[in-house]
């Protein structure tokens, strides 16, 4: 099967999902498999062959400064930075670029809350959640049933903004069937339910160290205003303790509340780790906004600091910061697979099925281009709890659930299918420089996790 001949049974499939809703079991039960039959791993390395001779002869990104900031009259200074943040090789001779922070400019002091509706007339419309159903007659037993059993048709409807019940996760089976993941306590519960503005963070497997926030940096309202959460498992928990960051009586490592996750829904950890990431307006539902950081960062700013920055300021509903070094989607789909990320099998599927519906190369100098970039850094993202905010987390969650956990594969395909589906309504998408990024908080490597012993023969 060549790249043309599977992006025309891509297509063909959708075509079939959207008028009976009669696709293939795989694609029903999650797999999000756009290609099928007898496609190979020859295949796939003869697509990254040609997707690379592409590349070379065709230039993809450029200088994104074309794209103006939404918000011109407050324009960030940075003297002596470029407006990446990028200054090149480092001294020494060695060849790894190196990327700094920039300066911000933020409010002096943001002692105060405002409700979304007040930043702007955000689209209204009403979202419920899918929270049970009955397990599917050819529903493959492997699969975790968190995520529910969407239909191609139920997830075709779903990218619409207007009154509906979606699937977002947190999807329980029939009665007396077993918990499908992401058990928490009922004390946890209750607090989450109150909170009104989250930092959220999670380590599961101890994949991570835990990095405290630093706490001489936050205002004493953020302090007494601002619920910092951080998800962990069992063996996480275990691990953190030994290395003197065990919680007190009330659950707290410094500014973080510790929560301790049960029956984790995946055994991807990544994949897991995306349930806190996208879903905080359900983990949370009180929360009028949340901002997530990646376990390898260390907040260094207030967060009201943040969210006036680059929510309020900007009358945005969502933010999050362009990738460092990549602004299409075709180059993610080389890096992941030469650094194999992921099996590349299962990347090509989603590739050919986003681009069967309508994802195309980023354009740098197109007019028409709705994003400064095609490829986040989606490590550190803010949020509004608005009903357009909600729905494109729910859906960005359902991609990363249905295909690969390469969330930064599938967001500007969300987006754009997003923005698609209803040019009369909105979504106010910050996407901010990565430099600054690097100047709300500080990155570290994740930890290497030493292989199990080997025994011997």
């Amino acid at each position: 099967m060549n790249e043309a001949s599977a992006a025309l049974e891509s297509s063909q499939i959708l075509q079939v999902a959207r008028s009976s809703n009669k696709v293939s079991d795989s694609f029903e039960e999650g797999g999000g498999l756009a290609v099928e039959g007898n496609f190979d791993m020859q295949d796939s390395r003869k697509v990254t062959m040609e997707m690379e001779i592409s590349l070379v002869h065709e230039e993809i990104g450029g200088n994104s400064s074309s794209f103006p900031s939404s918000n011109s009259s407050n324009k960030i200074e940075r003297q002596n930075f470029s407006r990446a943040g990028f200054v090149g090789k480092p001294p020494g001779g060695k060849h790894r670029k190196q990327y700094l922070p920039c300066p911000v400019e933020f409010a002096e002091a943001v002692d105060y809350f405002m409700e979304p509706d007040l930043v702007r007339n955000f689209t209204q419309f009403s979202l419920g959640y899918v929270n049970s159903e009955e397990r599917p007659p050819k529903m493959n037993s492997s699969r975790s049933g968190f995520g529910g059993h969407q239909t191609m048709e139920q997830r075709e409807n779903s990218f619409y903004a207007s009154n509906q019940t979606l699937h977002c996760g947190f999807v329980k089976g029939p009665p007396g069937s077993p918990s499908t993941g992401f058990d928490l306590d009922d004390n946890d519960k209750a607090y989450m339910s109150k909170c009104i503005v989250v930092v959220s963070s999670c380590i599961f497997g101890s994949s991570d160290f835990l990095r405290r926030p630093a706490s001489k940096n936050m205002s004493e309202f953020a302090k007494e205003n601002v619920c910092f959460v951080m998800f962990v498992d069992d063996q996480t928990l275990e691990k953190i303790s030994s290395e003197g960051n065990k919680p007190d009586g009330r659950g707290y490592v410094g500014l973080w509340k510790v929560v301790v996750v049960k029956n984790l829904p995946y055994s991807d950890m990544r994949r897991t780790g995306k349930v806190p990431k996208f879903l905080s307006h359900r983990l949370f539902p009180s929360s009028r906004y949340s901002i997530w950081v990646d376990s390898k960062l260390r907040l260094v700013v207030d967060p009201m600091h943040i969210i006036e920055h680059f929510l309020w300021r900007n009358k945005s509903e969502f933010a999050i910061s362009k990738h460092y070094d990549r602004q299409c989607v075709w180059e993610e789909v080389l890096q992941n697979k030469r650094l194999n990320k992921y099996s590349h099998r299962e990347i090509d599927r989603q590739f050919y099925f986003y681009r069967s519906d309508g994802l195309t190369k980023f354009d740098t100098l197109g007019p028409n281009t709705p994003l400064p970039s095609y490829v986040p850094e989606g490590s550190f993202i803010i949020r509004a709890h608005t009903p357009m905010s909600n729905l494109f987390s729910c859906l960005w969650f359902n991609e990363v659930e249905r295909f690969t956990s390469r969330d930064q594969l599938s967001f500007a395909y969300t987006y754009l299918k997003l923005r698609r589906s209803n040019p009369d309504k909105p979504f106010y998408l910050n996407m901010f420089e990565d430099c600054e990024r690097r100047t709300l908080a500080k990155l570290f490597r994740h930890r290497v996790l030493q292989p199990p012993p080997t025994t011997g023969p």
